[in-house]
This record gives structure tokens, C-alpha cells and sequence, in this order.
């Protein structure tokens, strides 16, 4: 099953897509699509929309999962990385997608066993079951897998299947 994991924001998104088996998972790419601070609201969104456009497209993935917004005490930047996330949702839904949302809580318990884990944790465990050499960089995109390897062992959990 082909996965992408996206963690939304406005100014930086990060995506991730990795081809899940049933012996482990395989990273196809990562990334991180950035949005410039003095545009418009309306153009960085359109950024945002046309560079996942183009990744969904040329990766093809079966589903997508997109991680949750947390609260934040700052209501202006929380609305933002909303706008970025509905941007992403729209984006899997167009390309006909099933969409799933998990919490960062779920998504660091999926990945390190602890829901409270530390980014440097998160990022060592992404490594780990994706073999790579070294962690992905930058923290956006290794969120953004962290959220796919979540959707890819919620999904196998859901069947009964062994990650």
C-alpha cells in the first residue's frame, strides 16, 4: 500500500510517502513544500495546493494521512497551519484519496511507543523502520513520515495483520 503522511502547516508542510508491505515499509521521498511570507494568504495556499497536486500525481498513493492540528496559544498561527490543512485534505480528496487524521499524540505513539516523545525520538525511530542512513531532514519531512508509518500500522492493526 502506497501512503503519503502529510503534517500541514502554512508556511512549511511536510510530506512524506512510503510504500507499506507486509514485511516493513520503504521510503519513496520526502520533502517539505514552503510558502514565501510575503505573499498573499490566497497565493501561498495556491503554492501549497499545486506542489502536493504534483506529488500525489507523480507518486500515485493509495491513501493519505494528515496529522491533526494541536492547540496553540497563538490563535493566528493556528488558524494559518488550518488553512494549510485544509489545503492538504482538499488536495487527497481531489486526487480521490481516503483521508485519515491522527493526533500528534497517536502518531509519536505509533512510531516510538510514547506519545510524549521528543522530535530527536521521532526522528531516530523514522530511521529505524524506514532504513535509511540517516534521519530525513527537515523535521517536517520526518513528521510527515512518522504520520504515514501511523496511518500504515493503525491501518494493519485495524485488520488483525502483524506490522
Amino acid at each position: 500500500m502506497r501512503i503519503i503522511g502529510i503534517d500541514p502547516g502554512f508556511a512549511i508542510t511536510g510530506y512524506g510517502v512510503i510504500e507499506h508491505e507486509r514485511g516493513g515499509f520503504t521510503m519513496l521521498d520526502c520533502g517539505v513544500v514552503s510558502t514565501h511570507a510575503g505573499l498573499p494568504m490566497t497565493d501561498r495556499l495556491l503554492t501549497l495546493s499545486r506542489r502536493l497536486e504534483e506529488i500525489v500525481n507523480r507518486w500515485q498513493p493509495q491513501q493519505g494521512a494528515v496529522e491533526e492540528l494541536f492547540f496553540s496559544k497563538n490563535e493566528k498561527t493556528a488558524l494559518n497551519v488550518g488553512h494549510g490543512r485544509g489545503v492538504a485534505l482538499l488536495c487527497l480528496a481531489r486526487a480521490g484519496l481516503q483521508v485519515y487524521e491522527y493526533t500528534p499524540l497517536q502518531v509519536k505513539q505509533a512510531v516510538t511507543g510514547y506519545g510524549r516523545a521528543e522530535k530527536s525520538q521521532i526522528q531516530y525511530m523514522v530511521r529505524i523502520l524506514l532504513n535509511l542512513p540517516e534521519p530525513p531532514r527537515p523535521d517536517d519531512a520526518a513528521d510527515a513520515l512518522a504520520v504515514a508509518i501511523c496511518h500504515a500500522n493503525a491501518g494493519t492493526l485495524a485488520r488483525g495483520g502483524i506490522v
